[in-house]
C-alpha cells in the first residue's frame, strides 16, 4: 500500500439504519418474544381504588382454573428487600420512597399491581386474573391538581434570582401576565412493557426486559432481591419506543423476576396497554409568566412560576422555568418551581422533559408580549437575543440560533406574514402563521466500548447503551468504520446488554455524543497497537512514524505525511494475531466555562375552518443548530418525530381522569389522541451548520429532544394569529375556539 485513496466518511452522511433490515423483516427481537421450553405467563391484577388498603385477596377461584401455576400477592411472594436504598434506581427522584410492587397492603394508585397470577398459558393467566376477588378499605383521595393547588410546596431548590423582578414589573411599560396549563400526557410506545425471566438454574436470571438502561435495571434488580451482579444478567437488544417510559426499572420486571424465583422456572410478563398507563407520565403543569419590557421590546423582568403534579411517594421534577434565562435577556428575573402530591404514580421524564412544558409557556408568553407591543414576534426574540447564559453569566459553547431564526423564516416565507389576526384565508379557512424557539442541553456522559478488530478485516463494537429506535446502532457503526477505516458492512454492533462496557441510561440526547467518543478513543488504542506491530515489519514502510500522523484508512495503517502505508490484514498476519481487542472510556471535562445547548426556530402555518373550529397544521419548519450532525438521515427523522409529537402536544393528547374514583378514562389508543396521518402534512427540517470545537473533540451535541421543543407553542401562537382567540390551556380542540 505505497499509495492510498480514502473512502468517503460515514460520519456526516445520510446513512440507512444498520439495524433496519432485521426490523422490517421481524427478525429482531424484542423483550416479550424470547421463547424457551418450559415458559410460564403472567398477568397482572391491579387496584381499582386510589389510595387505602388491601383488606382480603380471594385468589381460590383463579387458583381453581386447569393451567393456573400460582397467584402472588404480598402476602406470599418470595423475599424482598425492605429498605428504600434498595429500590433505589440511576435516574429516579432523590427525594422520596421509591414505589415497591407487591411489597404490602397499602394502594398508592389507582391501576397499582395489587397480584401476579402465573399460568401455563397467556390466555389462562389473563382470564384467571379476572377471577381473583379484591376487598379494600377506602381512604379520601385526591388526583386533581387544580383542587390541591392550595398544598403545593417549592422544590428545595434555590430560586434564581437576578436583580429585582416583581419591581421590575410593576414599572414597566408594557406588561404581559398568564397562566399556561399543560394536562397529563401519556406515553404510548409501539412495543408494550414486558420482561421474560429466564431462570438458568443455581438461581441465575438472564432478564430479557423493555427499557433503556439495562445496567440500571441490572443493578435494580440486584438491589431488590438481593443478587450479586454475576448471577442477573439484563439484555435489551431492540426497544419499540421509549423516549423517557423506560429510564427507570418498571414494575414488571419485578414482577417477572418474583415468579421466576417463586417457580423456579422461565417465565413472561407482559403489561396490557392499559396497566402501562400505571407507569410514567408527564406531570399535568400550570406555568405562570409575567413579561415586562420596554415600548421598544427590551425585557426588563421575566419571572416563571411552574405548578407540577408529583406523586404521594417521591419528589419527581424538571427545569421548566430556566430556560428564559438562556434565550432572552433580562436584568431582573425570578424563577420557582411547585409540587402538588396527588395519589398517582410518580411522573417520568417524556421527550425533552421541562423543555417541552415550560418553553410552550414562555413562547407562547413571548408571542403575547409581541402582540402588546405591536411587534413582529421575530423581531421581538432578535431584539431580546442573549448570547451568555444569564443564570451562570457565561458564553455558549455555540450558539447558531440567529441562524436558525434567518434560515426558518426564509423557507417558511416568514416576511409575508400579515400581522393582524384573522388577516389571512383560504376558502373557509382562517390561515395563522406562528413561531417559537426551542433549546435544549446538550449533555454527554462517561461511557465505554470495546472494539474487537480481526484479521480478516472485519470489527465488533460493543457497549452496554441501549437503542430506544433513535440509531445508536447506526451511528455507533458509522463512527467506527470512519475511525477503523472500514466499509460500513465490515462493522457489526452490539449494544443492550448488562455485562457489556459501561454506560448509562439512554437519555438526555447524551447517547451519540458519549458512546461516539468512546468509539474514537478505543479506536485509537487499536491503531496505537497496529503501529506498534507494523514497525516490527522487515523495511517496515511506517518505521518512525508517529501515533498522531497515522491514520487507519480502507483496511490499512497509513502515515498522512509520507503516504506510506502498509494493510491491517499484513500486519496482523505478520504479528501472528487474529484479533486486537481493546476498551476504554471516555470521560468529558466538568467545566463551568461554557454553557452547552442546542437551539431551533420553529415556524408553523394552521387552517382552521371559520365555522367548526377544526384546526389542521399545514406546513411546520424547523430549524435546528445541534453542532455537527453525525448522521443526516436518522437526524431528520429525530426531528420530524419531535415535530409530530409537538401537533399532539399542541392539539391531541390528554390524559382525562374521573376524579371521584381516581381513575384514568382513556387509558387506550383509541381515546388517547395521538397524531396519525391525516393530522401531519409538510414538515422541512433544516440543519444550520454549528461548529463547535469546545464542547467535545468531534463537536457533537444530540439532537433527539430539541425536536419537540416549541412546536406546540409555535402551533398555538399560529392558532391565535388565525382565530385572535388565544387557548393557553392545552389540548387546543375544536371546542375551545367556538364562541361560548
Amino acid at each position: 500500500m505505497a499509495g492510498f485513496s480514502k473512502m468517503a466518511p460515514y460520519i456526516g452522511t445520510p446513512t440507512s439504519r444498520v439495524d433496519g433490515h432485521a426490523k422490517v423483516t421481524g427478525a429482531a427481537k424484542y423483550a416479550g418474544e424470547f421463547n424457551v421450553p418450559g415458559l410460564a405467563f403472567g398477568a397482572v391484577v391491579t387496584s381499582t381504588i386510589a389510595k387505602g388498603r388491601i383488606a382480603r385477596i380471594d385468589a381460590s377461584e383463579a387458583l381453581r382454573v386447569k393451567g393456573v401455576l400460582d397467584v402472588l400477592t404480598h402476602e406470599n411472594r418470595p423475599r424482598m428487600a425492605a429498605t428504600n436504598a434498595a429500590y433505589k434506581d440511576d435516574v429516579g427522584p432523590e427525594k422520596g420512597s421509591p414505589f415497591r410492587p407487591l411489597y404490602d397492603d397499602k394502594i398508592l394508585f389507582n391501576g397499582q399491581p395489587i397480584a401476579l397470577v402465573l399460568a401455563e398459558e397467556w390466555e389462562i393467566a389473563r382470564f384467571a386474573a379476572s377471577l381473583v376477588r379484591v376487598e379494600y378499605i377506602k381512604q379520601t383521595h385526591g388526583t386533581d391538581l387544580l383542587a390541591r393547588l392550595d398544598q403545593a410546596f417549592v422544590v428545595e431548590t434555590p430560586e434564581r434570582l437576578r436583580g429585582k423582578a416583581d419591581k421590575a414589573y410593576a414599572g414597566s411599560a408594557v406588561r404581559h401576565e398568564a397562566e399556561y396549563y399543560i394536562p397529563i400526557e401519556h406515553h404510548n410506545p409501539m412495543e408494550l412493557y414486558a420482561s421474560t425471566v429466564l431462570w438458568e438454574g443455581d438461581g441465575k436470571l438472564t432478564v430479557y426486559d423493555k427499557t433503556q438502561g439495562v445496567q440500571n435495571v441490572q443493578r435494580y434488580l440486584c438491589g431488590v432481591f438481593k443478587m450479586k451482579p454475576d448471577d442477573v444478567r439484563v439484555v435489551s437488544p431492540f426497544v419499540g419506543g421509549a423516549f423517557g417510559s423506560g429510564l427507570r426499572p418498571q414494575y414488571q420486571a419485578v414482577l417477572a423476576v418474583l415468579a421466576a424465583r417463586a417457580l423456579q422456572r422461565s417465565v413472561r410478563l407482559v403489561l396490557t396497554r392499559r396497566q402501562t398507563y400505571g407507569l410514567g407520565y408527564r406531570p399535568a403543569t400550570i406555568e405562570r409568566l409575567a413579561l415586562g419590557a420596554t415600548v421598544d421590546g427590551t425585557l426588563e423582568a421575566i419571572s416563571h412560576e411552574a405548578i407540577a403534579v408529583t406523586s404521594q411517594y417521591e419528589d419527581f421534577y424538571r427545569n421548566d422555568t430556566g430556560w428564559a434565562g438562556l434565550l432572552y435577556k433580562s436584568a431582573n428575573a425570578k424563577n420557582r418551581h411547585k409540587l402538588v402530591r396527588l395519589d398517582l404514580p410518580t411522573p417520568s421524564d417524556m421527550r425533552a422533559p421541562g423543555a417541552a412544558t415550560g418553553v410552550y409557556a414562555l413562547e407562547c408568553a413571548m408571542d403575547e408580549l409581541a402582540v402588546a407591543l405591536k411587534l413582529d414576534p421575530l423581531e421581538l426574540r432578535l431584539r431580546c437575543y442573549s448570547d451568555r447564559d444569564q443564570h451562570e453569566d457565561v458564553p455558549y459553547t455555540s450558539k447558531n440560533l440567529r441562524e436558525c431564526y434567518r434560515q426558518g423564516a426564509d423557507a417558511f416565507g416568514w416576511s409575508k406574514r400579515s400581522a393582524a389576526p384573522r388577516s389571512m384565508r383560504e376558502g373557509s379557512e382562517l390561515v395563522g402563521w406562528g413561531m417559537a424557539t426551542g433549546v435544549w442541553e446538550a449533555l454527554q456522559m462517561e461511557c465505554a466500548a470495546r472494539i474487537v478488530l480481526t484479521a480478516n478485516g472485519h470489527a465488533e463494537v460493543v457497549c452496554a447503551f441501549s437503542d430506544i429506535g433513535t440509531g445508536t446502532y447506526t451511528i455507533m457503526a458509522q463512527v467506527a468504520a470512519d475511525m477503523l477505516g472500514l466499509p460500513l458492512d465490515n462493522i457489526t454492533v452490539r449494544l443492550g446488554d448488562s455485562t457489556l462496557p459501561q454506560a448509562p441510561v439512554e437519555g438526555g440526547s447524551w447517547t451519540a455524543a458519549s458512546v461516539s467518543h468512546a468509539i474514537v478513543r478505543t479506536a485509537e488504542a487499536v491503531r496505537k497497537e497496529l503501529l506498534r506491530l507494523a514497525k516490527t515489519m522487515p523495511n517496515s514502510p511506517l518505521a518512525g512514524s508517529k501515533l498522531n500522523d497515522t491514520a487507519l484508512i480502507d483496511g490499512g495503517i497509513v502515515n498522512r505525511k509520507t503516504g506510506r502505508a502498509v494493510s491491517i490484514a499484513d500486519v496482523m498476519r505478520h504479528g501472528d494475531v487474529d484479533r486486537i481487542e481493546r476498551e476504554s472510556t471516555a470521560s468529558f471535562k466538568e467545566s463551568n466555562a461554557h454553557a452547552r445547548n442546542t437551539h431551533s426556530a420553529i415556524f408553523a402555518e394552521v387552517k382552521v375552518d371559520e365555522e367548526l373550529g377544526v384546526i389542521r397544521v399545514t406546513r411546520v419548519v424547523n430549524a435546528v443548530a445541534a453542532g455537527r450532525i453525525l448522521n443526516t438521515k436518522t437526524a431528520h427523522s429525530q426531528i420530524m418525530g419531535g415535530v409530530v409529537w409537538g401537533i399532539g402536544m399542541a392539539l391531541h393528547e390528554e390524559t382525562l381522569l374521573d376524579h371521584e374514583f381516581g381513575r384514568i378514562m382513556n387509558a387506550n389508543i383509541a381515546e388517547y389522541h395521538v397524531p396519525v396521518n391525516a393530522d401531519v402534512h409538510d414538515i422541512e427540517v433544516i440543519f444550520v451548520d454549528e461548529p463547535d470545537a469546545i464542547i467535545n473533540p468531534l463537536g457533537i451535541k444530540g439532537i433527539g429532544e430539541i425536536g419537540i421543543v416549541g412546536v406546540a407553542a409555535a402551533i398555538a401562537n399560529a392558532i391565535y394569529h388565525s382565530t385572535g382567540k388565544r387557548v393557553r390551556d392545552l389540548p387546543i380542540t375544536l371546542d375551545k375556539l367556538l364562541p361560548r
